[in-house]
């Protein structure tokens, strides 16, 4: 009877001890990661899960990615979000997936663009965004910067504004001469 007992608590302990091994021997080929669409297309939305991770969070980053994908979740199963980059060329991209206590590595295979053709060049914004700025944001964005000096106008109103002053700081004066302030 304490042999049995011996050799089913070896058993166990081996079992216990091989886990994180086999764990990590599945998520190194992509067992763990899962991803929708499977084949997207430049420019596409992207839902990642990832299963096996002990933490509440894990960071997803590939180079078909706009940005790292932050993942979050509990009990071992994560999901995130992220975008594919439109300028990509389709083919397969490493997709590494770090995560508290292991790294996991998958694989995502870029679908060629609608039509056949990848876009040649992102889309940038051309004109301004029509954010409720009305005539004054359209008007303004179409003229042509120039510098503001002082002109003629400028001048006259200056020398108006210093012969007012000059009055008033004699009119002040001669009434503190006469006594009358």
């Amino acid at each position: 009877m304490g042999s049995l007992r011996l050799t089913l608590c070896t058993a166990a302990l081996a079992v216990a001890a091989l886990a994180p091994a086999a764990q990590a021997a599945q998520a190194a080929d992509g067992g763990g990661v899962s991803v929708t669409p499977s084949t997207p297309a430049p420019g596409t939305d992207l839902a990642l899960w990832v299963t096996g991770c002990a933490g509440r969070t894990a960071t997803a980053a590939s180079a078909a990615f706009v940005a790292d994908a932050r993942l979050t979740g509990a009990g071992g199963s994560l999901a995130g979000e992220t975008r594919v980059r439109s300028s990509i060329e389709p083919g397969p991209y490493d997709v590494r997936i770090t995560c508290a206590d292991l790294e996991m590595k998958g694989r995502i295979t870029v679908a060629a663009a609608k039509g056949g053709t990848s876009p040649s060049a992102p889309a940038t914004p051309a004109a301004p965004v029509d954010a409720g700025g009305g005539w004054t944001a359209t008007h303004l964005s179409a003229m042509e910067p120039h510098a503001v000096t002082p002109g003629t106008g400028h001048a006259v109103t200056g020398l108006v504004l210093a012969g007012v002053a000059a009055v008033a700081v004699v009119l002040r004066r001669s009434r503190r001469s006469c006594g009358t302030d």
